[in-house]
């Protein structure tokens, strides 16, 4: 099923068992932040990039490094060089993705973006190294920026794609068949949000973290709201402009964001996410998300 009727979307997805897939990776990828700049191409539909004198490359290199060092204490962490030509390759999780035996490839809106698929090092080790089938997005005209745009219930085989100039319906059906999901549900993001996953996130299949600002459709709030009740967090705005939508678990037991959006939840979301099973690890990200993303954009993941 791929719908944008979120009603029924609901009632199909209400009797979908957890058993599509593991629930979280089982290792992640990193892309280094070398030459990390302001590209413009991309601030042209990014609202949450900085202005050039708020980069700092040496401090994001830094944090980035230490990203790594945390999550290689819950799963291998692999990191790839970065290119001062592909300023956004520190996002690499919009142009690569993997699921069982196969790895995407997607297609980027914007050509200082499109550079990232061409490398032949990340594709050699997906392909070369894990063997892992290619499906290669890249090359047809419909953006569809991975999992950026789309979130995925990993554990029941669900997505959730928002639209905008980054990912269209067909882009959003192109992915929906590669990763092999059992429904999606096709939605407009409000005004002004780029991708999906600074919104939305789906932690080990068992409880949401939704910017309810951040969707066009309040019915789709209310779907969603109601799929991953009772662990359904709906964030405020001053934890939405945070980053705190843009998080991810990489275990059952804790949910990862930067050291802002952390900062920023209210008392009511922290006990929330407690109640679910869930304790906030936070790494300090301030020089990267002037770049216009955060801890969940940097994490690649490896199924």
């Amino acid at each position: 099923m791929i719908t944008r009727d979120h009603a029924a979307f609901l009632a199909f997805a209400r009797g979908v068992p957890a058993d599509f897939g593991p629930a979280t990776a089982r290792a992640a990828f990193l892309v280094a932040p070398d030459g990390f700049r302001l590209a413009e191409q991309s601030a042209a539909d990014n609202r949450y990039m900085g202005q050039t004198i708020a980069f700092d490359a040496a401090r994001a290199s830094s944090q980035h490094r230490e990203l790594q060092r945390a999550l290689a204490q819950v799963l291998p962490t692999l990191c790839f060089a970065g290119d001062p030509a592909t300023p956004d390759a520190v996002f690499p999780n919009n142009v690569f993705a993997t699921a069982a035996g196969r790895y995407l490839i997607g297609r980027m809106r914007h050509p200082v973006r499109q550079r990232e698929a061409d490398r032949a090092d990340i594709r050699g080790f997906f392909g070369g190294v894990l063997d892992y089938a290619e499906i290669d997005l890249s090359t047809q005209e419909h953006p569809c920026e991975l999992t950026g745009a789309l979130v995925i219930d990993r554990a029941r085989g669900l997505g959730f794609a928002g639209l905008s100039e980054r990912c269209d319906e067909v882009g959003a059906k192109l992915m929906h068949d590669a990763l092999g999901l059992r429904a999606t549900l096709l939605f407009d993001l409000a005004p002004g949000e780029y991708h999906t996953n600074v919104v939305l996130a789906v932690l080990a299949g068992r409880a949401a973290l939704i910017c309810p600002g951040g969707f066009a459709d309040a019915g789709v709030v209310a779907a969603i709201a109601e799929l991953y009740a009772p662990h359904a967090l709906q964030l405020a705005p001053g934890e939405h402009a945070a980053f705190a939508g843009n998080a991810i678990a990489l275990s059952d037991e804790a949910v990862w964001m930067s050291a802002r959006a952390a900062q920023s939840l209210t008392a009511a979301s922290q006990a929330a996410l407690a109640a679910a099973g869930f304790a906030v690890r936070a790494v300090e990200l301030d020089a990267i998300e002037v770049g216009g993303g955060s801890l969940r954009c940097c994490v690649g993941e490896i199924f």
